[in-house]
């Protein structure tokens, strides 16, 4: 059997199955790719390079096993492999964590938050970092700058560790452990990047096994989001001026939750970027419009 034709197997396999996919992949096709290209101890890249070549016996059980695995736990496959690629860069992930997929990624990467930073920015604090995933990549993007990662989980800031020391980032990313802004108090920076708990109480209830998997305070705040998704996000931005400097920015992701952040906010003047999901789950703001609205 080659390897596209084990991967088709697999594929028609997850799609028989009903697994839900959304941490790293979108359908079938990809996901057992992934899982194949793992066995095979291959980049996730190296599809084309080894499509038509025979795949190994021993590789082949261990997709198949994957495969399987992935069907009867319904966790995600980022789980079972112990890594994730967020932007073309891959990190250390296990349950301790959600699978890194911010949209504020796009934007790091692409450059659309340039604009409005300037030589000025050296100051960055990646909160709710998760996996540090973000501090990373704003660390990779912008080599000049300094980076903060803050999270309440210690858990998560112990996974995300291995994640500033695997890109050998120790020197420029200081991990801190606090409940929001608190764990930055005194402090001021250039730039906010923050994907934090926005899962509405009504979402969570309907969320497939694969979401389930990952640690409920990342995706809801333990269902401190609230009715709305916003019980995170109301003290933040009403404390983040104060941890900005003048021309600061907070980048702040919100999923679905557009209609819910406006009616919560409705003075607040947003600038929303474009990303892959459409022009409504990322937001930017200025401190001018933060004090604005207080």
């Amino acid at each position: 059997m080659t390897v596209i034709e084990l991967i088709e197997r697999c594929s028609a396999r997850l799609e028989e199955a009903g697994v839900s996919f959304g941490h790293g992949t979108t359908n079938a096709f990809d996901e057992a790719a992934w899982l194949v290209l793992w066995a095979m101890k291959q980049p996730l890249d190296a599809l084309e390079d080894v499509a038509e070549s025979t795949m190994p016996a021993a590789a082949e059980q261990r997709a198949l096993d994957l495969v399987e695995q992935r069907i009867a736990t319904r966790r995600p496959a980022a789980y079972l492999t112990g890594e994730a690629w967020l932007q073309g860069v891959p990190f250390t992930v296990d349950e301790r964590v959600i699978v890194p997929r911010s949209l504020i990624a796009e934007c790091l990467a692409d450059g659309t938050i340039d604009a409005w930073l300037s030589d000025r920015t050296q100051q960055v604090l990646d909160l709710c970092t998760g996996n540090g995933s973000l501090a990373v990549l704003a660390a990779m993007a912008w080599p000049d700058v300094q980076v903060t990662g803050a999270d309440l989980s210690a858990d998560a800031l112990a996974v995300a560790t291995l994640n500033v020391r695997r890109h050998e980032l120790v020197d420029r990313i200081t991990l801190v452990q606090g409940d929001g802004l608190a764990a930055v108090a005194g402090r001021r920076f250039d730039l906010i990047l923050c994907n934090p708990p926005y899962v509405n109480a009504e979402s969570m209830a309907a969320l497939p096994p694969e979401y389930r998997a990952e640690p409920e305070m990342a995706l809801s705040g333990n269902l401190a989001g609230g009715t709305d998704g916003m019980d995170f996000i109301r003290p933040l931005l009403a404390q983040a001026a104060d941890h900005m400097t003048d021309d600061a920015v907070l980048v702040l992701e919100i999923g679905h939750e557009r209609t819910f952040f406006e009616a919560a906010f409705p003075r607040l003047e947003a600038v929303w970027l474009p990303t892959s999901a459409g022009d409504d789950q990322v937001l930017l703001l200025t401190r001018a419009a933060l004090e604005a609205a207080r």
